[in-house]
């Protein structure tokens, strides 16, 4: 399997509700096989177990056997680090892949985690605003699974999982923020605060233990225990309503006082984007946030967000890895880098 031929996921696309803040959202179900250790307790014979149930019962299940089945162990290690970043498998599966797989949909947007911290982690990733009909996505796949295998539940509390913190419901929903304005009037902090005391996590780019870059924000539930669904869907989309409403205030403000500075922030991006030689992955993260504020803010025409993300994607370390097949040291890996993204942008002209 060619996981480099497969760049776009169905989160990249520009056409979700919110889409010039959100950038994603995602529900992810923690479930796990009843009367089989928890994954890091778990022997080989426990691991390959849990992988030939799953397995047969997604080709068994008429509304699941579409879904692609990719055993991790047969992937190079550049494949695997180009699924961490089109968002479909964690990093912690990356880095622990012996007896562990991932099962994708066609168009990417739901996949079955198998082995990760838990023996199912079931997500739903959309682009845009959109928790409910993730939910429900996650939901009809976790209840089609449940159908057929016997999870580890308590009537008193839940579904158990390996982590306290996910038993429960098992859910965790996230969603994917672009705040390029919040960072620049120097609001960011005074937001990120508010949000922590309302018991949400703030993560990085690629969930827990990550940084936030490209002005890319993740947030969270972090309880999963006493709480409904519902409850914690609403809590996640009403702080996210806030956010959204302060962040477009913000770019307001930015272009009301300061749209010659903005401009010819977005024009230099772009532009360095463009025609650049060598870019690390830290500046070209920077630069594709300052163009995605410019197409949000009308700046620039002619480019679309989802170019944008895709570019996400190519100047990963792992997707140019994996074009030149071979593992390349830091100045090859910034120079493949700028040209890769200067041929992406090579057939677009801007307005």
């Amino acid at each position: 399997m060619d996981i480099k031929d497969e760049i776009f996921a169905g989160w990249m696309r520009d056409d979700g509700p919110e889409t010039d803040v959100v950038v994603s959202s995602r529900i992810r179900l923690a479930r796990n096989i009843d009367n089989l250790a928890f994954t890091h307790i778990a022997g080989h014979d426990d691991l390959d177990k849990v992988l030939r149930t799953v397995e047969e019962v997604i080709k068994s299940t008429r509304d699941l056997a579409d879904m692609k089945i990719i055993d991790l162990d047969s992937l190079s290690v550049f494949e695997r680090e180009l699924l961490v970043a089109r968002h479909l498998i964690s990093p912690e599966l990356a880095q622990n892949w012996e007896r562990r797989a991932v099962i994708l949909s066609e168009d990417n947007e739901s996949s079955i985690m198998v082995n990760e911290e838990d023996h199912l982690r079931i997500q739903s990733l959309l682009p845009g605003s959109q928790f409910q009909k993730a939910w429900e996505m996650a939901n009809r796949v976790d209840d089609l699974l449940e159908a057929k295998l016997n999870y580890a539940f308590s009537e008193d509390i839940g579904y158990l999982t390996a982590c306290p913190t996910n038993a429960g419901t098992g859910l965790r929903g996230s969603i994917m923020l672009h705040l390029p304005a919040l960072k620049r009037t120097n609001q960011i902090g005074a937001m990120l605060n508010a949000v922590l005391k309302l018991g949400l996590a703030i993560r990085g780019t690629y969930g827990e233990g990550t940084e936030a870059t490209g002005d890319m924000y993740q947030i969270s539930n972090q309880i999963t225990l006493g709480q409904s669904e519902e409850e914690i869907l609403e809590n996640l989309s009403g702080t996210a309503r806030q956010i959204i409403y302060q962040e477009r205030n913000a770019r307001s403000v930015l272009l009301k006082e300061y749209r010659s500075k903005v401009e010819d922030v977005v024009y230099r991006a772009y532009g360095l984007l463009k025609n650049a030689r060598i870019l690390s992955s830290e500046e070209a993260l920077k630069l594709i946030s300052e163009v995605r504020m410019g197409i949000y803010t009308d700046i620039i025409k002619g480019i679309s967000a989802s170019v944008i993300n895709e570019l996400m994607v190519i100047i990963s370390p792992a997707y140019v890895s994996k074009v030149e097949d071979r593992e390349l040291s830091s100045y090859e890996r910034d120079v493949k880098r700028a040209e890769l993204v200067r041929e992406k942008l090579s057939s677009i002209s801007i307005l």
